[in-house]
């Protein structure tokens, strides 16, 4: 991969490129089947309580501890709650348990959810700002 990286970069220019180009290169892995939970979800108000249950029962399987599994249940219901209200369908939800828990909801919008900073008086705006701070202390090992 190092030298495939060198190879593109150092690459003679072909004479039609104009301002910066930016390339990813990524070396992936198929992860065990056993590791990956991926689950469509319905469009609607009864996603999030599916979502829930399948985290649940998945996290059991893996032998997560209750605290993190609780935890991980409220950043899905937060996420696919998102996703019903702002985003389109179809909605998946994926967990991934190798080194470390990967919880995704996706989507099909365009737009990408923006955690903000509510004011004292805002009645919504919270939900991304909280849940991005129980992954961070998951992720700290704060739960684990």
């Amino acid at each position: 991969m190092p030298d495939l990286c060198d190879d593109i970069a150092h690459a003679p220019p072909d004479g039609n490129r104009t301002g910066e180009a930016l390339m990813l290169l990524a070396r992936t892995k198929v992860l065990p089947q056993d590791r990956v939970l991926t689950l469509s979800l319905p469009a609607g108000p009864e996603a999030a309580p599916i979502a829930r249950a399948a985290a649940r029962h998945q996290l059991e399987a893996w032998g997560v501890d209750e605290e993190t599994a609780f935890t991980t249940e409220l950043i899905v219901s937060e996420l696919v709650g998102n996703a019903v209200r702002y985003g389109t369908p179809p909605l998946q939800l994926r967990l991934i348990f190798e080194q470390m828990l990967t919880c995704e909801v996706s989507d099909n919008a365009t737009s990408a959810p923006q955690v903000k900073h509510a004011r004292t008086i805002d009645e919504t705006g919270r939900g991304l700002f909280i849940i991005a701070s129980l992954a961070d202390q998951l992720n700290t090992g704060d739960y684990l």
